[in-house]
Parts: structure tokens; C-alpha cells; sequence
């Protein structure tokens, strides 16, 4: 293909861009750099690179003329002109996480469990926390600690023993007590029971076998303070966020409860370095319990503490729509009428350390809301609330803050999917006022303030949901100036003194390529790079499918592209590709990084004679609000329907036969043509499912409880997503292909849904399985067995 550049940043001192790029082919990238008087790129070499002064990550005062750096364990202010090093601390612990206060006279920085403040010009050190660990789980790191990552991504439980007996039983749930372990469990055996007719004759046998399971234990520590000053306790949770206030008088932190019961999923790698085969510890499941977590203050005057209420938090007892559907639900959580779950984030201190932000997000990701924290007392007063019946998110919207800001000392910006797309909000934090900055059928995305706080800097698809463009807008709002030109995809590195624009730019048939602008409107794009297209990548011809957009039958607009062949085959096969990853955007002017390999193999089934069709479906990533959240409650619905809708296209615009369309994909993609086979076999007469979900109720629990709910809270939405419910419609011919080591979507998935073709007596599917190959393939050899199979999968099946 050739190289293209990548890793693109600037200097400190805005005098050059460096960047990763590999022109000659070598054995490794290098390290390239230019200037923007001299565009050549020049190779950095080994003892150049040695040489380099190390990139130096400090917080700037407000002059931006020193900075507070971390060296060795140690505090530091640097002044970046003179290179003069003033230390502030010198002790065999590790002191990090500095920040000036208020005024620049006293610096916070942590060491071990606490924060302390240093009064500059030979003054006092004060130390402003005395957390004390306790219990046999308590932890201290002083990074914040993103909730729910034990459940979304990753094992807290110990290593589950697999299931003894003959070679071939069953594994069970602990003990296969149909009535043990937590609610996800007893759920997901009952499901088992449910789907499998083979478990059922085994249990019935005595046969079935059993796991045993354990939790990794949590290391503890003692601690002490010789000094008398309220104990903060930690007990058996874990700290994290610490917040010092620009004043110094109030600390902020977190402290989360783990969850117990989280059972791990295994992983068997068979093809090992030591000829055994090894367990891989993968995540948990849909639906395992969360960890929970509260906000305290310490108020470091008056030596007390105190926690963040949530009581006053508007909608805390709100229960979702979907629960009216569950009557015997709906009664005992209106009967309970708890507050819900949430986690904060802060708070973001102004300045002038008079006003405080925390963001709050509710554990169900139905609401979230920006608050003004009062610090003396510890409550909570709404600035702005978002409720999404289906889920939260969107461009610059997140639960971990999302992009957020002071404009000054009472303007706090932030995101927002009020109107349906994600836009640019101004709120005055003593009075309440919102001021809506950007507005249209348009998405702001990477959003940042200028250097001087006047302007915002963002990219955004004003022009067409499928090209990127960077703009500049005052934070006064109207009207957005567009700052590049070239029509496509354009990535923007800006300058530190805000002069220049880096720009990785692409279009549909050209790889990126590095340009440099000055950060002017209408300025020319001069580019820096040419290697992206080799020579004999330059020898073919590539399409630049014709982009277009049509009607769903709901009324929305949805956009798609089409290649199409010079001369089609006899039968007029069509194949659809579906792009994976749920909320993700395919359909686009601009070259894509994650279906490259797709882009070309689509330009050979173009050549051999199909058409071949692209669409972003509903639920795909850059259409707003309603498009985003079109699948709720039900995968496999509306992004389905919008795939038969666009193959009635291809049959009445490009003239293929109804009978003769297949569907690939990966991932998402995978799961859709699942789907598609199993409940669509009159549109759709072959498929190719790579690294599928085939059960929802399997998959992790970050992504799917946001769409599907919980597998025991929303049984219904789990049925009707799931293709493993619906196999039994498989009339095409169908091949899958995974990766036997995938810990995002774990093999067992894929044989699960096998065991139920099995069951069902279907004779028209074939699996490929990869044993060196997680979720994303490396090998090459890998890549080229599963589109070998691919294409003679549609040679067999699309050419009568």
C-alpha cells in the first residue's frame, strides 16, 4: 500500500512536527520531523533521537511562564526559557500530581497515601489529608479510578476450575445449583437450560459438571500518622479522584466499592510456547455486579469531612420506561424507592477556586447531569440534566467528564445532545442561564479552547455527515468559521501557539497524506508527505464508490455507497459489507483506517462482476441522537430493516437479482449477518460472520447494558437481539470465522451458537476457527484464509 503518516505532534515550542512514517519500507518506522518553513521531511536518527530533550509533561502557571514538573520522584518549577530547575521536595518517597493554588504561592502535591502544600519562598509544607487504610481490601492510588471497569473490562474474580468428568460433559454454574450464585448467573444457566436440549438430558443424567471459583484477594497495608487530624478512612474500599481545591481548603475524593460476585470468563489459548494449553483471564458479563462509589469533602480548615449528597440530584428515583413492561418489577422498585446508583467525576474548580462542577452519571447511563457542588456543605444544585430513555453518549458527552471547561472564573462549557445532535452549551454557574453555542443536523467532536480562552477549536460534518472538517468559533457563539478545504477527511494536530494546522488528510480512494496550513481560513493545505499510495498500489485503478442516500422505511435518511461492476456476472449477485463496532461510521469521503483490507477486497468482487453495498445503519456513529440510539431494546431490528431497504435499491436503481445477495462482516457486522440469515432468508441467501456475538447476554457488560438493559431486568430485549434465538431460520449458507483466543468476543459464543446448529440439524454452515487470533487478526496467513473463504463462499452460493 505504501506508508502513511502517523503518531502526528507537535513541539512544545510550535518550531516542528514530528511524526511516524516509513517512505523506503524498512524493516521499522521512523521518527520524520518538518518545520513549517521547511516542509521536507527529515529522518531523525538514532543518536538524534538520544539527544532529544525528553517532552516534558507540567502544569503550567498562569502566565504560562513556568511549569511544575515531576523528576525522579521529586517536585520541581521550570522555567522553560532559562531551563532553570528550582526543587521543592527532596525525600526517598514519590512525590507527584503537582498543581499551583490559587494565587502561585503554594504548590499541592502527593506523597504515598496523601497531599500536602508547599508555601513557595522557603514557607511552610502542610500536609492537607490523613487517610488511614483498613479492611482487607483497601487500596490507595492516587490516579482517579473509572467506575465500573472491573465490571465492563476486566476479572476481579480469581480463576473459575472448569467443569471434571468425562471428556465432553457440560460445564456448569458453582456447584450446578440451578438456585446459586448471583442473579446474572442464575439467569444465564436458566438460559443454558432453556436453549440446549443436550444440557438437559445431561442434568437430567447427573451428569452435568461444576466450577469452583475464587476472588483475587486485594493487598492491604497498615498506616499511621503521628500527628494528631481527623482520620480519613478507607476501610476495605478503594481511594481514588483526589481533588484538591485552587484555595487549599477543601480535598475531594472517592471511595469505590468493589463488587463481589463478578465471574470471570476463561479463555483456553491451545497453541502455546509450552505445548499445555493456558487459560486467558477475560472479562465479565452482561449484567455482573457493579462496583459502587461516593464523593466525600474534607474541608482542610476546619478538619471535618463530609459526603456529597445525592438526595437533592433531580430524577435520582426515576425508573426507566422499559420497566412498565416488567409489572412485578415495576411494583417492588416503586415499592423500594431507591436513589440510584451514580458515579461523579470532580469537581472541576474555576480558577479562582470559588465555584466547583461535578458531573454525575447514573449507574443505569439513563441520566446525566452537571452540578454545582457547594464544598462547605457537601451538596449538590443542577446546572444542567440530559435524560436519554435509551443511553447517554455522543461525541464530547461521556461519564468520565466528557469535554468540559472554565471559560472563566462563573462559564462552564460542555456537550450536549439536547437537540438531538451533540452541540456546543455555555452555562453561567451562578445563575443558571444556558447559552447554546452550535446548532444544526451537524456533530462537534474534539472540542478544545484556544490558548487565550476566546475561541473554541472542533471538528465537525456540517458539510455532510460523511466529511470531517476543523472550525473556529468564539465562545460568544455564531457562526463557525471553517479553517481547511480539502474535501474529505482531515485530522488536525494544532500548534500550541495556535499558528499552524498538522492535518492527516484522505479521501475515499487516497490513504492519508501529512499537510501543513497556517490557522488561517482559505489558507493553503501545503502537502508534506507523498508516500501513502506505493507504486503498485497506484497501479490499479480504485474506485471512489458512489456515495448516496434514500428513505428508510421509518422515515430517516440514511447514507450509503455502492461499487459497482463494468460488466456484472450473468446471475447479478450483490454482496453487502457491514461495518462492526455498533457505533462507528463507514460511509464516509475520507480513507478508512479500520477497513482498508475491505475497501480493496470490495474492489475485486466489483471486478469479478458484483455489486457491492456499504450503508451506516441505524445505530452507526456522526447522524445524532436518533440514529445513535435506534437499536434500543432491540439489535437486530431497525439496523437490520435499513439493510433490506437499501437491497430493494440495489434491485430497482442497479439491477440485481433478489435472489442472488450476500452479507459479510466482523464483529457487529458478524452478529448482523447472523441475523440477517436467520431472519431475513428471503433477502439474504449467504453470509460470511466473522468474530460474531451471537447471544447478547455474553457480552460485556460496558457496551451491551447500555442498549439491551440486563439480561434479568430486560428479558425481552435479550430474546428478541440475540441470533442464537433465531438459528433455526438459517436457510442460506453460512460461514463463520473467530478467533479462538478473542477476549472481546469470546469463542465460546460461536460454539454455542454451533452446538445449537447441531441441535437444530443444520447441515448448510461451516466454521473457520483461528487459534492464534484474538478479536482483531495480526497474522497475515490469517487475513488471507478468511477472505479465501469469504470469496468462495459468494462464488458458490451467488452465481446461479
Amino acid at each position: 500500500m505504501g506508508s502513511q503518516p502517523t503518531a502526528v505532534s507537535w513541539s512544545d515550542d510550535s518550531k516542528k512536527v514530528f511524526f511516524t512514517w516509513n517512505p523506503e519500507a524498512k524493516a521499522r518506522d521512523g521518527q520524520y520531523y518538518i518545520t513549517p518553513e521547511d516542509t521536507k521531511p527529515k529522518l531523525i536518527t538514532p543518536e538524534e533521537r538520544r539527544n532529544m530533550p525528553a517532552a516534558v509533561q507540567g502544569v503550567w502557571n498562569k502566565k504560562h511562564t513556568l511549569q511544575l514538573i515531576e523528576k525522579q520522584g521529586d517536585i520541581y518549577i521550570l522555567d522553560p526559557k532559562t531551563k532553570k530547575e528550582t526543587q521543592l521536595t527532596a525525600t526517598v518517597d514519590r512525590e507527584s500530581a503537582p498543581m499551583w493554588n490559587v494565587d502561585e504561592t503554594k504548590v499541592f502535591y502527593a506523597r504515598g497515601d496523601n497531599y500536602y502544600a508547599v508555601t513557595l519562598n522557603g514557607g511552610l509544607t502542610q500536609q492537607l489529608t490523613n487517610f488511614i487504610r483498613g479492611g482487607a481490601g483497601a487500596t490507595l492510588p492516587l490516579a482517579p479510578t473509572p467506575m465500573g471497569a472491573g465490571a465492563a473490562g476486566g476479572a476481579r474474580g480469581g480463576r473459575q476450575g472448569q467443569g471434571g468428568g468425562a471428556a465432553g460433559q457440560a460445564v456448569a454454574g458453582r456447584g450446578g445449583a440451578a438456585q446459586s450464585g448471583n442473579e446474572q448467573e442464575r439467569w444465564l444457566r436458566a438460559q443454558q437450560m432453556d436453549l440446549f436440549d443436550v444440557l438437559k438430558d445431561r442434568a437430567q443424567r447427573g451428569n452435568d459438571g461444576a466450577n469452583a471459583g475464587g476472588r483475587f484477594g486485594r493487598a492491604s497495608a497498615g498506616g499511621g500518622q503521628a500527628k494528631k487530624m481527623t482520620e480519613l478512612q478507607v476501610e476495605d474500599k478503594n481511594l481514588g479522584s483526589i481533588v484538591v481545591s485552587p484555595d487549599g481548603q477543601y480535598v475531594t475524593y472517592r471511595l469505590t466499592k468493589f463488587a463481589d460476585g463478578g465471574k470471570a470468563t476463561i479463555v483456553p489459548s491451545y497453541v502455546t510456547t509450552s505445548g499445555f494449553t493456558e487459560d486467558i483471564i477475560s472479562r465479565t458479563k452482561v449484567g455482573a455486579p457493579l462496583s459502587t462509589s461516593e464523593m466525600f469533602v474534607y474541608d482542610v480548615k476546619r478538619d471535618t469531612m463530609y459526603k456529597v449528597s445525592v438526595k437533592e440530584i433531580p430524577g435520582i428515583k426515576d425508573l426507566p420506561d422499559y420497566v412498565k413492561e416488567y409489572p412485578k418489577q415495576l411494583e417492588e422498585r416503586t415499592k423500594a424507592n431507591a436513589d440510584r446508583a451514580v458515579s461523579m467525576q470532580g469537581p472541576f474548580w474555576s480558577e479562582d477556586g470559588k465555584n466547583g462542577v461535578v458531573i454525575v452519571s447514573a449507574q443505569d447511563n439513563k441520566d446525566r447531569w452537571i452540578m454545582k457542588l457547594n464544598a462547605a456543605t457537601g451538596k449538590l444544585s443542577l446546572l444542567d440534566r440530559q435524560r436519554d430513555e435509551a443511553w447517554i453518549g455522543g461525541p464530547g458527552i461521556s461519564s468520565f467528564g466528557g469535554s468540559v471547561g472554565w471559560l472563566d472564573n462563573t462559564h462552564y462549557y460542555f456537550q450536549s445532545e439536547a437537540t438531538g445532535y451533540s452541540h456546543i452549551y455555555v452555562v453561567d454557574v451562578n445563575t443558571g442561564v444556558k447559552k447554546q453555542l452550535t446548532n444544526g443536523k451537524w456533530e462537534v467532536s474534539g472540542l478544545k479552547l484556544s490558548n487565550d480562552k476566546k475561541s473554541f477549536y472542533f471538528s465537525g460534518n456540517m458539510d455532510h455527515p460523511g466529511v470531517s472538517d476543523y472550525f473556529r468559533l468564539p465562545v460568544t457563539g455564531g457562526t463557525p468559521v471553517k479553517l481547511t478545504s480539502l474535501k474529505g477527511g482531515n485530522e488536525v494536530e494544532l500548534s500550541p501557539d495556535e499558528k499552524w494546522l498538522a492535518i492527516r488528510y484522505s479521501y475515499t480512494n487516497k490513504p492519508y497524506e501529512l499537510f501543513i496550513q497556517a490557522n488561517k481560513a482559505g489558507a493553503k493545505a501545503v502537502q508534506v508527505t507523498d508516500k501513502a499510495a506505493s507504486d503498485e498500489f497506484k497501479s490499479y485503478d480504485w474506485r471512489a464508490p458512489e456515495i448516496f442516500s434514500f428513505k428508510n422505511r421509518g422515515g430517516a435518511d440514511i447514507y450509503g455507497r455502492v461499487y459497482t461492476p463494468k460488466n456484472p456476472l450473468p446471475s447479478h449477485p450483490a454482496v453487502v459489507f457491514v461495518h462492526g463496532a455498533g457505533y462507528l461510521q463507514d460511509v464516509m469521503y475520507k480513507w478508512s483506517t479500520s477497513y482498508f483490507r475491505e475497501f480493496m477486497f470490495n474492489n475485486m468482487l466489483a471486478d469479478e462482476g458484483y455489486t457491492v453495498l456499504e450503508i451506516d445503519y441505524t445505530a452507526s456513529a456522526g447522524y445524532g441522537r436518533d440514529i445513535r440510539t435506534g437499536i434500543y431494546r432491540h439489535m437486530g431490528g431497525k439496523d437490520l430493516t435499513d439493510h433490506i431497504d437499501a437491497v430493494k435499491i440495489l434491485v430497482d436503481k442497479y439491477g440485481v437479482n433478489p435472489k442472488n445477495v450476500g452479507m459479510y462482516g466482523g464483529s457487529y457486522g458478524g452478529f448482523m449477518t447472523l441475523m440477517a440469515l436467520f431472519t431475513a432468508p428471503e433477502t439474504f441467501s449467504a453470509g460470511a460472520a466473522l468474530r460474531s456475538v451471537t447471544d447478547w447476554a455474553h457480552y460485556n457488560h460496558g457496551y451491551t447494558a447500555n442498549i439491551l438493559n440486563e439480561p434479568f431486568n430486560d428479558e425481552i430485549a435479550y430474546k428478541r437481539s440475540s441470533p442464537i434465538n433465531f438459528a433455526n431460520g438459517l436457510k442460506g449458507d453460512l460461514l463463520m470465522c473467530h478467533g479462538m483466543i478473542d477476549d472481546n468476543v469470546n469463542y465460546q459464543d460461536i460454539i454455542r451458537l454451533n452446538q445449537k446448529l447441531i441441535e437444530l440439524k443444520k447441515d448448510n454452515w461451516s466454521l473457520a476457527s483461528y487459534p492464534l487470533e484474538s478479536h482483531g487478526f495480526i497474522e497475515p496467513s490469517s487475513w488471507t484464509d478468511e477472505y479465501k473463504r469469504i470469496h468462495a463462499l459468494f462464488e458458490a452460493s451467488l452465481k446461479k
